[in-house]
């Protein structure tokens, strides 16, 4: 199964240019995926710099035909007539059985801007076995909401590896109380907006206190001993004095993590502001 993550800043490349094309195209030369993570898909949002409010959600999921296109909104607002819609995307060639979508803490911080975020699950049937893949994008202004989706992120690994080692009861009827397992392996991706030294990317590997195995960074994984590649402001440095450095990471449990093979950076596009993250797993 190949994966790619990417923060693709409702579509806007360096050069100022929205193009879900591009997008999509460059994901593809990148390697035949499996499996698409998106961060920042915006629908009816014209005030985003060079966007016409375009339904984002609507044209990545057409040129991907054959995919099952997942959205994860988190901010939706009633402006102008029309809602407003921006969060996650997960698009997926294999089969999904579920999904789910979580609304992640939003804790009052008026010392900064910020905004609502989510995180979305969906189970995927992939070749090795069924995967949970887990894309987010965390606050990037506030550490007081930051620091509590970390929480709320390691919670809601571990409530789910806790539904893989149980049978839950069902009504077996074909209604919404019918059971869909939830697989031990797990992955977990996104924008976290936090350096690799920060002490919550060390948070997000901590153990668990009633047996649930630690997640793994996936890039440490594969490269001991090697940084990974900076992910944003490689190509523009906003603000100016931030230096480019590695925020977009792939965490995985112990299923997950016997089954990579490897994690790559690329460091040459320009479509974004971040830069794609692709893993293999068996």
């Amino acid at each position: 199964m190949i994966l790619i993550t990417w923060n693709i800043q409702w579509c806007r490349g360096v050069d100022g240019v929205v193009d879900p094309r591009r997008i999509v195209d460059y994901a593809r030369g990148m390697g035949d995926f499996d499996v698409l993570c998106l961060q920042e898909v915006a629908r009816n949002y014209p005030g985003l710099d060079g966007s016409s409010g375009e339904d984002q959600f609507g044209l990545l999921a057409g040129l991907l035909p054959g995919f099952t296109a997942i959205e994860g909104v988190a901010v939706d607002v009633r402006a102008d007539g029309v809602r407003r819609e921006f969060g996650n995307m997960i698009l997926s060639r294999l089969p999904v059985t579920h999904v789910l979508r979580h609304l992640l803490p939003w804790p009052a911080d008026p010392s900064v801007p910020s905004m609502p975020r989510v995180a979305v699950e969906a189970v995927i049937a992939a070749p090795g076995g069924d995967v949970r893949v887990i894309t987010t994008h965390l606050e990037y202004y506030s550490i007081v909401q930051r620091s509590a989706q970390i929480e709320a992120l390691r919670a809601l690994y571990r409530e789910g590896h806790g539904h893989s080692r149980t049978v839950p009861a069902s009504r077996g009827e074909g209604g919404p109380f019918e059971v869909f397992a939830r697989p031990e392996a797990t992955i977990i991706t996104g924008d976290f907006n936090l350096p690799a030294g920060d002490a919550l990317h060390a948070r997000m590997q901590a153990p668990f206190d009633d047996g649930t195995p630690a997640l793994a960074d996936a890039w440490s994984v594969t490269h001991p001993g090697i940084a990974q590649p900076p992910t944003f402001c490689v190509f523009k440095p906003y603000p100016a004095h931030r230096k480019p450095y590695a925020c977009d990471f792939v965490f995985v449990d112990p299923n997950a993590r016997a089954r990579l093979t490897d994690v790559a950076v690329d460091v040459e596009t320009q479509a974004s502001d971040h830069q794609p993250v692709i893993v293999t797993l068996d």
